[in-house]
């Protein structure tokens, strides 16, 4: 395919709300949506069925339940829908061969990319906040009265939307110019971040998940809420783990845009 210069384009502003609007509806009505959805009903059905044989000692069941929470969709949920949209921002369209349609109409091919990048990550953030709200509350309705219980929720949730914006950025990067990003996503999701993690001093640092985790409470005594998650970390303080994420998110968003602009895209046979 060779790529055409449209001489009329849309503006960047423009053609990014008509992408993200296309897609962001369209997406929803897709059956990756819907076995996502499926999958995040998992914590909630663990915690409906933790509650009805585990009624006594609720405060204690519930703190151990909430780490197991944050292990499920920090380490493994977040990170798998991530990939699977990042990826196939520009690889579905390739598999489909609907990227020549979609580049020759009238509109920015940076508005295009960070268009689809945004409605996936709407999307996202919005299953993810559902399943996490559904099974939180869950495991701990008798403290619906403690404001403590709101503001833990609003951290976590932020904490994982937060995760979801820079994972899909990396996967979107990787796939504007790997033919099989998803394996190399698989590898990073699921083998490094999962390894680097426990390693001790700066090392840790090489991976998203550490300062994701670095921004959920800790103790350097060890034990207490999310202790398991947080086993051997040795934090970044929290301002600057949200400034190292954003700077990657907008590195990774940058150059996926570049090559996404500039790249000559073949089908395969």
């Amino acid at each position: 395919m060779t790529p055409q210069v449209q001489p009329n384009a849309a503006s960047f502003g423009t053609s990014f709300r008509q992408v993200f609007a296309f897609f962001f509806f369209l997406s929803r009505r897709t059956g990756k949506a819907r076995v996502f959805a499926l999958l995040g009903l998992i914590p909630v059905a663990l915690a409906v069925v933790v509650r009805m044989v585990m009624p006594g000692r609720a405060e204690d069941v519930a703190a151990v339940f909430s780490q197991i929470l944050m292990v499920f969709f920090l380490t493994f949920y977040i990170v798998i829908i991530s990939l699977f949209y990042g990826t196939s921002i520009c690889a579905e369209e390739l598999e489909g061969r609907t990227l020549t349609y979609l580049v020759t109409r009238p509109l920015s091919k940076a508005g295009i990319f960070l268009g689809k990048y945004a409605a996936y990550v709407a999307l996202m953030v919005l299953m993810t906040a559902a399943s996490l709200g559904l099974s939180f509350f869950l495991m701990n309705g008798q403290r619906f009265r403690d404001p403590g219980l709101y503001l833990a929720f609003l951290r976590d949730a932020g904490v994982l939307g937060l995760g979801i914006v820079v994972y899909t950025a990396l996967f979107a990067f990787l796939g504007t110019f790997l033919r099989r990003a998803i394996l190399v996503g698989l590898f990073f999701g699921f083998g490094w971040e999962n390894v680097i993690q426990y390693f001790p001093g700066s090392t840790q640092k090489f991976s998203v998940v550490h300062y994701l985790k670095s921004l959920l409470p800790h103790w350097s005594s060890g034990g207490g809420t999310l202790a398991i998650l947080l086993f051997r970390l040795e934090p970044t303080e929290p301002a600057a783990a949200v400034l190292t994420l954003t700077v990657l998110t907008a590195l990774f968003l940058v150059l996926g845009a570049w090559l996404f602009r500039t790249k000559e895209y073949l089908f395969e046979e």
